[in-house]
This record gives C-alpha cells, sequence and structure tokens, in this order.
C-alpha cells in the first residue's frame, strides 16, 4: 500500500523550515514549464529504484515523489517500495494541487502535457483506423481503432498507460521546450504516422483487366518513371508522367490535357514503389488512380506492347 502526503501537509513540513527531499517523475518538458521549487527530476521510465534505494540508506527523512497528478508518483513508489524503500510517500494532486497549498513553482516554458499528448495520439489513431476501413473498403483496418479503445480501458482499469510510457521517450519530451514547438512536433509526428497508414495501396485489378480496359477506352496507362527510362523501353500506348514533374506541381489545366477525368488512370513504374507515390498525388486531383505493383519489366512480359525511344 503506497502512503500518501497531502499538498497542504507538505508545505507545513516547509513552513516549519524542515527540509523536504522531493522527485519529480514527470517529463523533462513537463518539469521544464514548472515544477516545485527543490523537486529533482526522475522521469517514471528512466526511474533506477536501487540506485535511489543505495543512495538513500542510511538517511533520514520521507522521500516524497510527486507528478501531475498522482498517477504516475504513485507506480514511482510502488517501484521503491519493491525495490526495499520503505520511508517514500506520493504526493496527492500532483504539481498543480502543490501550487494552490502554497507552496512555490520554478516556471520554464509551457509544455504539452503527457495526458494531452496521449488523447491526441489515441483520437488520431482512431480515426486513422476508421478513415482506412472507409477509405479501403477493408473492415480490418477497425482493428486498429479496437486495439485503441481495449488500450484505454485497460489503462483506466490498471493505471498504467503503455503509450504515455512510449511518449514520455519521444524527443519532445526530454528537454524543455515551448509549447508550440511540442504541439508542432507531435503534430508532425501524427500526421507522418497518418500520412503512412492512408498512403495508396496497390490496386488488386490483374494485368488482364488493365489490358480490357484500356483497348475499351475506358483507362489510361500512365508511366510516372523518367524520361531516360522511358526512352529506353515504354508500353505503347502509355502516357509519361514523371513522378519528379507530379511533385514539383503541374496546374489542373495542364494535367487534364494529359489526363482526362472520367477514367480509370493506372500507374506504373519500374518496381512498384513510386507509383503509389504518384497514385497519392493523382487522388488529391480527383482522379480514380489505381497503381499497379507489376513494373515495366513485369508490363514487358505480360504482353503488353513496348517501344524505344521518344
Amino acid at each position: 500500500m503506497v502512503d500518501t502526503i497531502s499538498p497542504a501537509a507538505l508545505a507545513e513540513i516547509r513552513r516549519r523550515g524542515e527540509s523536504i527531499e522531493l522527485l519529480d517523475v514527470r517529463t523533462p518538458a513537463e518539469y521544464g514549464e514548472a515544477h516545485v521549487d527543490g523537486a529533482r527530476n526522475v522521469p517514471l521510465d528512466r526511474l533506477d529504484a536501487k540506485a535511489i534505494v543505495a543512495e538513500r540508506t542510511g538517511r533520514p527523512g520521507t522521500l516524497y515523489v510527486v507528478c501531475k497528478s498522482g498517477g504516475r508518483s504513485r507506480q514511482a513508489c510502488e517501484k521503491l517500495l519493491a525495490s526495499g524503500l520503505t520511508a517514500v510517500a506520493s504526493v496527492e494532486g500532483g504539481t498543480a494541487a502543490c501550487e494552490a497549498a502554497g507552496l512555490r513553482l520554478i516556471r520554464g516554458r509551457k509544455a504539452m502535457s503527457l495526458e494531452r499528448q496521449v488523447r491526441i495520439c489515441a483520437g488520431a489513431l482512431v480515426v486513422v483506423g476508421v478513415a482506412l476501413a472507409w477509405l479501403t473498403q477493408n473492415q480490418a483496418w477497425t482493428l486498429l481503432s479496437g486495439f485503441i479503445g481495449a488500450g484505454l480501458v485497460f489503462a483506466g482499469v490498471t493505471d498504467t498507460c503503455g503509450m504515455a510510457m512510449m511518449l514520455a521517450k519521444m524527443p519532445w519530451n526530454q528537454a524543455p521546450r515551448g509549447a508550440a514547438c511540442s504541439t508542432a512536433i507531435l503534430a508532425l509526428a501524427l500526421v507522418s504516422l497518418a500520412g503512412e497508414g492512408i498512403a495508396a495501396e496497390h490496386t488488386k485489378d490483374s494485368l488482364d483487366m488493365v489490358k480490357q480496359s484500356t483497348a475499351a477506352g475506358k483507362a489510361i496507362l500512365v508511366d510516372v518513371r523518367e524520361e531516360e527510362e522511358w526512352v529506353d523501353g515504354h508500353v505503347v500506348g502509355a502516357k509519361l508522367l514523371p513522378l519528379s514533374s507530379l511533385e514539383k506541381g503541374i496546374p489542373a489545366d495542364e494535367l487534364t490535357k494529359t489526363l482526362a477525368k472520367g477514367k480509370i488512370v493506372y500507374v506504373h513504374c519500374q518496381a512498384g514503389g513510386r507509383c503509389k507515390e504518384a497514385a497519392d498525388i493523382l487522388a488529391k486531383s480527383g482522379y480514380d488512380v489505381r497503381a499497379l505493383k507489376p513494373g515495366f519489366p513485369a508490363l514487358e512480359k505480360a504482353g503488353f506492347p513496348t517501344a524505344k525511344g521518344k
């Protein structure tokens, strides 16, 4: 059972002039934003309970542990108790409660709390799972949302959050930063994650279907390799639209001169990688675009007529 102490009782001890050893187990970024005067920062994910027990051997007094609201400090106390330290107590209510009780806080730059990061990350992953299920028509992606939901339930029941422990190790939580910087880095990480999750997948349409659709005028075949690769060999009837040009940006009116809307656009490259990036770009312009996993050599082998030169 973890002993606790109220911030008011802690403030009273300090008012009496007694020394207090206070351990703050939040992330360095949270600690840098505001911490109780005299508190020492040892993040929970880096807490070496045996080392702390060893350094306190023969030292009188109680070690008080504080975090944001009391959850992490309780976990830290449990680790310390398991390692043999008996004179340890968790501060109820965390740092904000200490300030309300009159304990002086040292303030730095504002940072995003770990709890808020968990809410943003969990919410973003749930949205990504639902979006993927809707965009790909593959309900297996809903398992991602279900997994996050189950994780949140587990965190609530056990008061232990694996996502929080993971986020605590992220670079933006390792040093005091401004709120804007922390938010921007976290947002960038989430956008990157979401971007990878919803990137275009290779189409399941067979090459025979591609042949039939292009022959019937229902589809267009687009080669997104570079011009020198095109000159070495390309599918007859395909249109050249290098990925490098798409990445630089092609005005909509110019793009429609090459690719008329209303038709399926099959994109291919040399080995199936670049065409996925090209498909992402063209999809944003409103095209029904499908990336082919087989590259030019595979198309040639499958019987697509080919030619060399411009």
